[in-house]
């Protein structure tokens, strides 16, 4: 079910839905572009209409973040839950029979990433890993490692929107099935990047972990309270 959040329209899905979901278009052979706007994200959105209609167009919109959450609470129409793209990423990993794609990440990145997914769960299927390096010019040799691969899921993680950009203009030309933009996902496979302890997850508080171990952040960090600021608006039926 789709709740509209101001110019977005997120699914408000479990996490086991959501993987449901992934795993059921692979196995109708139906094409899915999957999508994790976090408030940065979904703010970026209400500034571009091109971008909030590229997100629209994904079969799963996913509310990756509290800011998502509260702001659909705050409109009165709640989604079930927070569903973070890197626990959607896992989950699919680990339950999954379907071989996986890795691409993006600096270079020794992605490599990294598929050893620790490898030895956390041995049954995965990690068909292969490039780097989100590349020109214009290596994109036909990316569409072709990949189909080599066999690959039927693709982890796209370049950031936003370069990666949703990717996967609308050429998941047509790559024999998967479901294209999943996944920003920093490989880097916390990879243990490069970490996850906030379980503390800050539940109770909604990644986002100043991540500020107390890097203060530079603090410029994309208020992006959150103008999120909420611009739903409060729009509740009230103000510019947005």
């Amino acid at each position: 079910m789709k709740k509209q959040i101001m110019s977005i329209n997120f699914d408000s899905v479990t996490m086991d839905e959501a993987v449901s979901i992934a795993e059921g278009c692979i196995d109708s052979s139906e094409k899915c572009m999957v999508v994790t706007p976090n408030a940065e994200i979904a703010y970026a959105a209400e500034k571009d209409a091109n971008f909030a209609d590229l997100i629209n167009n994904a079969k799963l919109v996913l509310p990756d973040g509290v800011g998502v959450v509260l702001a659909s609470k705050i409109l009165g129409d709640p989604v079930k839950g927070k569903v973070a793209g890197v626990e959607f990423a896992e989950n699919l990993i680990k339950t999954t029979k379907y071989p996986v794609f890795f691409f993006g990440g600096k270079p020794g990145v992605a490599e990294m990433a598929r050893d620790n997914m490898k030895a956390k769960y041995p049954s995965c299927n990690i068909a292969g890993v490039r780097d989100g390096y590349f020109k214009e010019k290596d994109i036909p040799d990316i569409i072709n490692e990949i189909n080599v691969s066999g690959a039927k899921i693709v982890y796209v993680c370049l950031g936003a929107p370069k990666q949703e950009l990717f996967i609308k203009a050429h998941m047509n030309e790559i024999n998967a099935y479901v294209f999943a933009g996944l920003g920093g996902s490989l880097d916390v496979f990879a243990g490069t990047a970490k996850r906030a302890p379980d503390f800050f997850v539940k109770f909604g508080l990644e986002w100043l972990y991540r500020l107390i171990k890097q203060p530079s952040r603090i410029k994309r960090m208020s992006v959150l309270p103008l999120y909420i600021i611009e739903t409060i608006k729009f509740k009230l039926g103000g510019k947005k």
